[in-house]
């Protein structure tokens, strides 16, 4: 049974991050690996409650409760066992994932200090990868093959679920490595691209296969991928960038979507290499400046640049400028400073609550501008941003619908020679492959699916960001899942696969 002392006798402990002149410097993770001392002490303040909320938090269905006691007793490879029983990819979400299932925590009630989950899952699945990520023995094949295209989190799942089910798995991708977001949207310093190829290792191993730079619907088309497989998954995820194009000056040189600058600099870092002794940026970024596919500088050393977003994909280009020797950063966000707690009334426990969420970037430096909003991308008189100019605003909702106020008076300038827009994601793109397989987008960008995770085109499924918009990677890998439960059960296999979430689940909300 659990320590029910534990939680009393330890309060909440993260291992410290790397320095900031330090890790400014490289591309490296932000944070090193925790001790096992420290590991294992904060697995003893989780309670095994009688009703692990946790679990609401989690779409995976993650054992938290029983892999927390693993650790703390120290059965490291009972740990491994149960953690991956529910989630293919613990490096990933142990890395990436906002941890809802902290927010849930019993621990957190009335301001607590709920168990660091995350870093616990982190250190399991590292101390997995550290003997080597074992592939599971391949079982006789089923004769059915199955299509999955894009490899993001959502894709890889449900590849890895159908292999170990005996299907014939094929992936295409079309970009030139397989990852999708992971390999190209999130930097190193996040998410080492080590940790992706030791599980794509592992996929190869069970059977997955994989075809970089296949565009489907332009370099294959759906009526050949339909005919060469049984059923065809679209897990394309969520890349049509929310855009300005009524702000005065949109079009100027030095104003971009966001994605564009943290593609660019992960192609950058990726084309460097990591193989400096000690990680230098020299080494491994700065030397290869980043650029987009047409050779247009989109790099911000030396720059004045303003982001304009609060959320994760805002700081990740945050912590991204830095590294890149950016002379100054600006973030912009159009609604007021979140409080540094919990609001009760507003967001009861256990739902996830709005506060104030300062990532490792925010230490590096910067200046965070809250309940602001752009008014125009100033023209330098040779079509270059030089500056935006800025107004404080007050929000409010009117009928569920958005109204925002400009504060006479209060406009102001500030310098920009680099300006990247991290103001959310429209849905799926507009892209042949749709019109091909006779889907298309709702009115959130989305592709709609039956409780069978079918699309309207019978044989055809869809799951992760495609399906829900973009979400938050434990749902990517829940979707995948439950989607390769779906397809599955649609080409007869025998027994069932785990299927943890739904089409229609929502995430843990106050009502």
């Amino acid at each position: 049974m659990p320590d029910p002392n534990g939680f009393l006798r330890y309060d909440r402990r993260l291992p410290a991050r790397r320095p900031v002149s330090v890790r400014i410097s490289d591309w490296r993770e932000v944070y090193p690996p925790a001790g096992e001392e420290l590991v294992r002490e904060q697995a003893t303040r989780c309670m095994d409650c009688g009703i692990p909320f946790c679990h609401d938090g989690c779409p995976l269905g993650n054992r938290i409760p029983d892999w927390n006691d693993l650790v703390r007793t120290g059965s490291w490879d009972a740990a491994v066992e149960s953690l991956h029983a529910t989630n293919n990819f613990p490096e990933f979400t142990g890395r990436l994932c906002p941890a809802p299932c902290e927010a849930a925590c019993v621990l957190g009630i009335a301001g607590g200090q709920p168990v660091t989950i995350k870093q616990v899952e982190v250190e399991i699945a590292d101390a997995a990868a550290a003997r080597g990520l074992t592939p599971l023995p391949v079982p006789p094949p089923s004769g059915r093959s199955v299509a999955v295209v894009g490899s993001g989190p959502a894709g890889m799942a449900a590849a890895q679920q159908l292999a170990r089910a005996g299907h014939a798995v094929t992936v295409y991708e079309r970009d030139d490595a397989i990852g999708g977001l992971l390999r190209y949207g999130i930097p190193d310093f996040k998410l080492e691209k080590r940790h992706i190829d030791a599980r794509l290792a592992q996929l190869a191993a069970e059977g997955v296969r994989f075809r970089t730079g296949v565009n489907v619907g332009v370099d294959v088309t759906a009526e050949q991928l339909r005919a060469e497989h049984d059923a065809v998954l679209l897990a394309c995820g969520a890349l049509q960038g929310r855009d300005t194009p009524e702000t005065p000056g949109r079009a100027l040189r030095g104003v971009h979507q966001a994605m564009a600058h943290l593609v660019a600099a992960n192609r950058a870092v990726a084309a460097a290499g990591t193989d400096q002794p000690d990680g230098a940026v020299t080494g491994e970024g700065r030397a290869a400046r980043a650029v987009l596919p047409d050779g247009t500088p989109i790099d911000a050393a030396g720059k004045h640049v303003v982001i304009i977003g609060g959320g994760d994909t805002a700081a990740d280009c945050l912590g991204v400028a830095h590294r890149q020797g950016a002379a100054g950063v600006h973030q912009l966000d159009l609604y007021p400073q979140p409080p540094g707690e919990r609001d009760e009334a507003r967001d009861p426990w256990p739902t996830w609550p709005w506060v104030l969420r300062s990532y490792p970037a925010h230490e590096e430096g910067g200046e965070r501008v809250f309940a602001v909003a752009v008014q125009e991308f100033v023209d330098d008189g040779t079509g270059q941003v030089r500056a935006v100019r800025i107004a404080e605003v007050t929000v409010e909702k009117h009928d569920g619908r958005r109204v925002v106020t400009v504060v006479p008076g209060s406009e102001r300038e500030l310098p920009a020679d680099l300006v990247l827009l991290a103001i959310g994601f429209e849905g799926t793109e507009q892209q042949p492959l749709l019109a091909q397989f006779g889907v298309t987008r709702n009115a959130r960008g989305a592709i709609d699916a039956r409780e069978d995770w079918q699309t309207d085109a019978d044989g055809v499924f869809v799951a992760g960001d495609m399906h829900r918009g973009a979400s938050l990677i434990v749902w990517a890998i829940a979707e995948g899942r439950a989607v390769a439960a779906a397809i599955h059960d649609y080409l007869g296999g025998t027994g069932a696969l785990p299927a943890p979430v739904g089409p229609a689940a929502q995430a843990l909300a106050a009502r």
